[in-house]
């Protein structure tokens, strides 16, 4: 899967043009999402030397982008006009200025590598309303 990536306020707490401290397990679920497998793409307004930054803080970190900002790496961006369009192609974004904000890293993990669906429905068959007031079977 592929998976864009915002920066500042989702990897890092925002303290643009500086870089934040780390939200906490951010570092943690990006690496195991590329251990998992997934494609990541950095997908950040930050650009020249500030965008640098940001890519050099993460490799320290061990997060290491398929793509920066493109699609592909090494892509050149191509524009039509003057405009800088830098919308990426993905499966998902990870962006804090989603609607209803950005949920927690485990939280996110636990949704991208499905573990979240299964749990959901084995708690609600074990727990849900109704299982409430199941009489238990002793036999």
């Amino acid at each position: 899967m592929t998976i864009a990536v915002d920066f500042d306020g989702t990897i890092v707490e925002h303290r643009y043009p500086s870089i934040g401290k780390p939200k906490p397990f951010a570092v943690e679920t990006l690496t195991q999402l590329m251990r998992d497998g997934h494609r990541l793409i950095l997908w950040t307004s930050r650009e020249g030397a500030l965008l640098q930054e940001a890519v050099d803080w993460c490799e320290k970190q061990g997060i290491r982008f398929y793509a920066v900002n493109s699609n592909y790496p090494d892509q050149a961006l191509v524009f039509q006009s003057d405009t800088k369009s830098t919308k990426v192609t993905a499966d998902l974004y990870i962006d804090d200025r989603n609607v209803g904000g950005l949920p927690s890293w485990d939280h996110i993990y636990r949704i991208i590598s499905g573990k979240e669906a299964a749990r959901s429905k084995h708690r609600s068959r074990r727990k849900g309303l109704f299982g409430l007031f199941r009489k238990k079977h002793h036999g």
